[in-house]
């Protein structure tokens, strides 16, 4: 082989050796050395260092990227799922995120700003729940805000940090997210202070039905979307709260998960099995309170004796 033939096929074999690396995500990786930190446009200059001061408290140094959440970002990631944001819209919330080791899953914490948390609307569980359903995963997300607003200019930041960072999420995936989160927020807001029901136990009926749509895989149908609710309804004891209208609610949103190409990610389903392993650990007094036989719903009661009656006779 002469020598320019040996240069050839050295470049050839190099550039497919890169190119394989970079699809695998290892050269994206790098990408990824610094957190990123996104704030909100309509912040002061005020507003601003007092919220770079909040989220920066923790990192154990103050190397991060930073990008600013404008308009634009706005219309470009929440408009699709039905937002009317423009391109003049102002944006308060911001956020920190930064990535983590593999299986570390999805967390979420909302920080106060001057000993209060401003973000109005959006739970530390409906940010994770819409953080796995747009493609996220292993990863520590800081949430914030100078100003009383719902927490949606958060979001829109930490979709863009992804895409700065090369890692751009898929735009469906992104939709499904927002609608995902816009249901679970109206259907805590319709069930507030009610007995029995807290917005933990419908984040984590929702990671687990995704979890057991992740399961069945790409082709799970609307009627096994439908048993996979009615049966983490139940689960997390929501019978008596979560109306079947709402069921309904959260059956169209599980469809737009499955449609978005969500449920292709390999580590989908193990995600969303951390998210929900998550979501017990922070909120366990609830869960251990759910589990306990004087808070079983009566009429689960009534159809436990009846299945034991039956059962006795067959013995």
């Amino acid at each position: 082989m002469n020598k320019n033939k040996l240069i050839t096929l050295l470049l050839t074999t190099a550039t497919m050796f890169v190119s394989a690396v970079s699809i695998n995500g290892v050269a994206k990786a790098d990408t990824w050395e610094q957190p990123v930190m996104t704030l909100g446009t309509s912040l002061t200059d005020s507003q601003k260092q007092g919220t770079i001061d909040v989220l920066s408290s923790k990192l154990s140094n103050n190397n991060y990227k930073q990008i600013t959440v404008n308009g634009d970002i706005l219309v470009k990631y929440l408009n699709p799922s039905g937002s009317n944001f423009t391109t003049t819209s102002g944006a308060w919330s911001s956020a920190l995120i930064e990535k983590t080791s593999s299986g570390s899953g999805i967390n979420v914490e909302i920080l106060d700003y001057n000993n209060h948390n401003n973000i109005t609307t959006i739970t530390e569980d409906q940010y994770k729940n819409a953080a796995l359903t747009a493609g996220i995963s292993d990863a520590n997300i800081y949430v914030t805000s100078a100003t009383p607003i719902d927490g949606s200019g958060a979001l829109a930041g930490i979709y863009a940090a992804y895409s700065q960072n090369g890692d751009a999420l898929n735009q469906d995936q992104v939709s499904a997210a927002q609608d995902e989160m816009n249901t679970l927020s109206n259907i805590t807001e319709a069930n507030k202070n009610k007995d029995g029901y807290t917005d933990e136990q419908l984040n984590n009926a929702m990671a687990g039905a995704k979890s057991d749509m992740a399961e069945k895989g790409s082709e799970v149908t609307v009627n096994e979307i439908t048993n996979i609710v009615n049966n983490q309804i139940s689960d997390n004891n929501l019978e008596n709260t979560v109306t079947n209208t709402q069921k309904q609610q959260l059956v169209k949103v599980l469809v737009s998960i499955r449609d978005s190409g969500a449920l292709d990610n390999n580590s989908f389903k193990s995600q969303a099995d951390k998210l929900g392993n998550n979501i017990k650990k922070s909120a366990s007094d609830i869960f251990n309170k759910i589990n306990t036989e004087s808070n079983r719903n009566f009429f689960q009661k009534i159809w436990d004796g009846i299945v034991n009656f039956f059962s006795s006779l067959l013995k």
